[in-house]
């Protein structure tokens, strides 16, 4: 495992302390005190799952979003790709191991927590890694046809019952599913889907379609958790970088 990632585990699970014996208002508790995270999920005035909230993900996905299936749909082009950067052979290239976004949807497993803020016309998504945000607006519009890339692309959402179908394109083609490598190109289009099944956790379902390098989509479920009595700290990853010399 690359250095940087070691040093950001050890961020992610070390500093969040900082508020001392501060607890997040309106979460519901046991007798003793600690959040009960199996409470009923919570709901906004207008009768919709409310998901704001701090989440910490599982970390494992980080390393291999794919890790829960037999076989991922990889074009040759991109098997090939994958197994360069598998060898270490191009190891050098991953984004986040040069302080670049890690994108959509690798930060969705990133190391230390990100916290989902619901609106009536968009949500919007606070990662504590590399300081980055994410507008996902609700508000009806589509997706823009012929975007200017970028690293975490556009996103719109919709609700399809208790859950928050969140559409995103638009992404630069540079970044990479995990750190197992699995590539994306220019084509990705990104569906999350986001449900409370109760108050300390989400169920996320997410599809990867990308047809120049997959040859269909395939999906994937994280099971992010609530990161309560804690917040977000600041993450500047240039701050005195001494790794990416390191990687051969």
């Amino acid at each position: 495992m690359r250095t940087l990632l070691a040093a950001i585990l050890l961020i992610g699970v070390s500093v969040h302390a900082q508020w001392i014996n501060l607890k997040t208002p309106g979460i519901p508790r046991t007798a003793d005190g600690k959040p009960d995270l199996s409470a009923p999920a919570p709901k906004t005035p207008d009768g919709k799952p409310d998901l704001s909230g701090t989440w910490d993900a599982d970390r494992s996905y980080l390393v291999n979003i794919a890790k829960d299936l037999k076989d991922v749909p990889m074009r040759p082009e991109a098997l090939a790709l994958f197994n360069q950067r598998k060898d270490g052979a191009r190891a050098k290239e991953e984004p986040d191991a040069n302080c670049l976004p890690q994108g959509v949807p690798k930060i969705d497993a990133a190391p230390v927590p990100w916290k989902l803020l619901q609106g009536p016309r968009q949500v919007t998504i606070l990662y504590e890694a590399f300081n980055l945000f994410r507008e996902i607006f609700t508000d009806g519009r589509e997706l823009p046809k012929d975007p200017n890339p970028t690293w975490l692309g556009y996103s719109v959402g919709h609700w399809d019952g208790d859950t928050l179908v969140v559409e995103s394109n638009g992404f630069n083609g540079k970044t990479w599913l995990d750190q197992a490598g699995h590539p994306t190109s220019d084509a990705l289009h990104v569906t999350e889907r986001f449900r409370r099944k109760d108050f300390g956790h989400l169920e996320l379902e997410i599809t990867i379609d990308d047809p120049k390098m997959y040859t269909q989509p395939w999906t994937v479920k994280e099971s992010p958790r609530l990161f309560a009595d804690g917040e977000l700290l600041e993450f500047n990853c240039n701050e005195n970088e001494r790794d990416i010399r390191h990687i051969p």
